[in-house]
């Protein structure tokens, strides 16, 4: 038995509800097999409102791991929270060595329920060092503003100059994320390929259980890469997997709720229907 190998280069969240622990359910969950190399340590202090702790690991620690993981011949890999530019650095050159082709950056810069950036140079390294590299990308509202040089979208027509921005910098497609941030009757994402972009969309959930929601979708597309899906393929099937996830969202405690991961497995995906846009420019 052959199964493709996939590769997540990111944090460790200690809930297990996101970062590299959610990435490696979906990772299983799609029949390919995991790897992590570790960048950081994510906590939160039950004792102070769950508040978030974040402890770099050392980048000597990180190469090594990377030597590790890429030596099994990785067919596909994401990105999630690298917490320092030279944390970012250290992976890009990797990553950029390994000729690795199917490469997929989420490019986390907060914690969920935090609103500051990790570290504000982060960005500068991020366009300089991965979204060249990038097959695709998935930022959240708030990180498509931060890499494009704009505010934070409001609205569909921001979200598709922010996507023609990131393109232009080297990243092949962009996936931005609706999220709660924009008022639509539908859950979506925008999706550009470079020449059309769509609208992806869902029915809405009422439901704050969405912890390592945006770990997942990338994790996802990852996985459906390797298993050699198109861009398109992988990011639609995605956008189901993490649907069903978040329609099946649990209770880990009083702070937070996780997506389940083996939802779609288990219950079927829900309805995505996706739309062609009209195109807009970017000046």
């Amino acid at each position: 038995m052959s199964l493709r190998k996939t590769l997540t280069i990111a944090g460790s969240d200690a809930s297990g509800g996101a970062g590299l622990e959610a990435d490696l359910k979906a990772f299983e969950a799609h029949g390919t097999y995991g790897l992590a190399a570790v960048t950081v340590i994510a906590t939160m202090d039950p004792d102070n409102n769950w508040s978030h702790g974040v402890y770099t690991l050392p980048t000597d620690v990180l190469q090594a791991q990377l030597k590790t993981t890429f030596s099994t011949g990785v067919d596909a890999l994401k990105t999630g929270m690298l917490s320092t530019e030279e944390v970012i650095q250290v992976s890009g050159e990797a990553i950029k060595a390994s000729g690795v082709e199917n490469v997929v950056i989420d490019p986390v810069m907060v914690c969920k329920g935090e609103d500051e950036v990790l570290n504000p140079g982060n960005v500068d390294a991020m366009i300089e060092y991965l979204l060249p590299l990038a097959k695709v990308t998935t930022p959240n509202l708030f990180e498509a503003g931060q890499l494009a040089g704009v505010k934070t979208p409001k609205s569909i027509e921001e979200m598709q100059v922010a996507a023609e921005k990131i393109h232009a910098l080297g990243a092949k497609n962009v996936v931005i994320k609706g999220g709660r941030g924009i008022d639509h009757e539908q859950a979506f994402d925008l999706f550009y390929d470079g020449s059309t972009h769509y609208l992806l969309e869902t029915a809405k959930v009422d439901t704050n259980y969405n912890h390592g929601a945006g770990c997942t979708f990338a994790a996802s597309v990852t996985a459906n890469l390797a298993k050699g899906l198109t861009v398109k393929e992988a990011v639609l099937e995605a956008k189901e997997f993490v649907a069903a996830g978040i329609q099946h969202g649990w209770k880990l405690n009083q702070f937070v709720g996780p997506v389940l991961h083996a939802a779609k497995n288990i219950y079927g995906a829900p309805t995505v229907t996706i739309k062609e846009l009209a195109p807009i420019s970017s000046n």
